[in-house]
């Protein structure tokens, strides 16, 4: 039997202070989460701490005040690459990058009830998390970014349809992600084709107002309804 942790999110927002309009990233997260207590079930928000220039220790005292604002709206508090801020913050796992350890290594350090995302930046990507053991894949760009200019060419709906085929996890969706945008690719008709939730960066940490745009992200996931 597969003892894999679920990735039961449908929204996993990424952290980027340099796109926060009001300059408070602490600020912002606890704004965009406690908006999406107010709508969708615990549990179906995931914030990743993804600031790759900090210090080890701005890290961790980071995601220290992260984790107590994530357990008090029920989100999934997710580390970028660093394995030991996430366990030294007690995290509920890993976002890991393309060029990190792979995630057969990270489950040794981590255990077996962390959950471990592996970027993926194609559809093969997918199928090597899958076979490393990654719990579920992030892959972009999809379309453009919105928080900053592309680097890469996006894969758009028929990349992703492919992502999504490629392996036998949950794969996110993330790069110029909108309501609308989100929206469509959940709607697809085609259910190997369907993401199991979307990434978002710009569009809801770089909002002026972060707990409009979360409720609208949300609403365009299907939690259009107050949580109880």
């Amino acid at each position: 039997m597969d003892a894999r942790p679920r990735a039961g999110f449908k929204l996993c927002l990424i952290t980027d202070r340099r796109v926060v309009k009001s300059g408070n990233l602490i600020a912002a997260c606890e704004e965009a989460l406690a908006a999406a207590a107010e709508v969708a079930p615990a549990g179906a928000v995931a914030l990743q701490l993804r600031e790759k220039d900090l210090e080890a220790r701005e890290l961790y005292e980071l995601a220290l005040r992260l984790r107590a604002i994530c357990t008090r709206y029920g989100a999934l508090l997710l580390v970028n690459d660093r394995v030991d801020v996430a366990i030294a913050a007690g995290a509920d796992g890993v976002q890991l990058p393309f060029d990190s350890i792979g995630a057969s290594m990270a489950r040794k350090l981590l255990g077996p009830n962390r959950l471990i995302g592996s970027s993926a930046h194609s559809p093969p990507d997918v199928s090597g998390a899958a076979r490393e053991g990654a719990d579920f894949a992030l892959f972009a760009p999809v379309f453009d970014p919105i928080s900053k200019p592309p680097t890469t060419h996006a894969w758009g709906i028929d990349g992703l349809a492919a992502a999504c085929r490629a392996g036998a996890i949950p794969v996110f969706a993330l790069g110029g992600i909108t309501p609308e945008r989100a929206r469509e690719l959940i709607a697809n008709p085609d259910a190997s084709a369907r993401p199991a939730g979307v990434a978002a960066i710009g569009s809801i940490i770089g909002a002026d107002s972060p707990a409009r745009a979360i409720k609208a992200m949300l609403a365009a996931l299907d939690f259009s309804h107050p949580a109880r």
